[in-house]
């Protein structure tokens, strides 16, 4: 039994590794209702749970209004910097360029959110041209919801997108979200060394996340929760219990996250 699981039998916070949620959000949703969706709130389970960090766009941001979403998303990490990041959301509809260039530079954000079902628009579109030039020239990491089948996310989109952007990094959000998605997701990896899969969703399970690892190495594998959309403890637990070598888990778990959110110190 290693450190983290002990933890989690002993019901204490785990301490020995630092984990970083790679893919959560904050605020309420407008489908339905979610609790405690607060940062604040979150805080509160992360503790409990020995999370450290938390890659967040807010809901506001990828649903309806992208400008005043990236506000509070700004506003969120400016008053807990050290446990939050923010990804900068681009919505293709709503001023992307003008997002990219009021928000680009500012430190607090860490990543780009895209999320191509909720906008209908798809990944290869021609609107996100300044989100793929903005990562190529910086290094940031660009967080796109991926889905299998999908019209606008499925892996056949991230992969055209990986193969014509080969300098950028694209985390692949719910690694195609379906076991048929996972296959699929893997493949695209394979082909794309800029493809990281990250591992939240309803179907995931830890043998998933263990093959993934197994085929990829745990430097192209991220946890992330979807918090508090999704309770971040599943996703966690998933990987705690899935096996790993406790090297791999703790890359999975926050080393290789830490990792690529560092492109604002080499940046150009």
């Amino acid at each position: 039994m290693n450190a983290i699981t002990s933890a989690v039998w002993s019901r204490r916070p785990q301490t020995s590794v630092r984990i970083v949620d790679a893919h959560a959000h904050a605020g309420p949703y407008s489908l339905f209702f979610i609790p405690e969706a607060s940062p604040d709130a979150m805080v509160r389970v992360m503790d409990r749970c020995g999370v450290a960090h938390a890659v967040i766009s807010s809901h506001l941001a990828i649903q309806l209004d992208a400008a005043a979403g990236n506000a509070a998303t700004a506003e969120a990490v400016g008053r807990a910097p050290d446990r939050f990041t923010g990804y900068l959301t681009v919505n293709p509809w709503q001023d992307p360029d003008g997002e990219l260039a009021r928000w680009g530079d500012d430190p607090r954000f860490g990543g780009i959110k895209l999320h191509p079902d909720l906008h209908d628009y798809p990944l290869t579109g021609r609107r996100y041209a300044g989100v793929w030039e903005f990562a190529r020239r910086t290094g940031c990491p660009v967080l796109t919801h991926t889905y299998d089948g999908s019209p606008y996310n499925d892996l056949d989109e991230v992969d055209a997108v990986a193969a014509e952007h080969p300098d950028v990094v694209i985390i692949a959000g719910h690694a195609g979200a379906t076991p048929l998605g996972f296959d699929r997701a893997v493949e695209v990896a394979q082909r794309r060394p800029g493809v990281i899969l990250e591992v939240c969703g309803s179907f995931n399970t830890g043998p998933d996340i263990a093959r993934m690892v197994r085929e990829l190495g745990p430097d192209r594998v991220v946890y992330g929760s979807d918090f508090p959309f999704i309770d971040l403890r599943i996703s966690l637990g998933r990987v705690i219990f899935s096996g790993l070598a406790e090297t791999d888990q703790a890359a999975v778990l926050g080393a290789t996250m830490t990792r690529l959110l560092q492109w604002r110190s080499g940046q150009g």
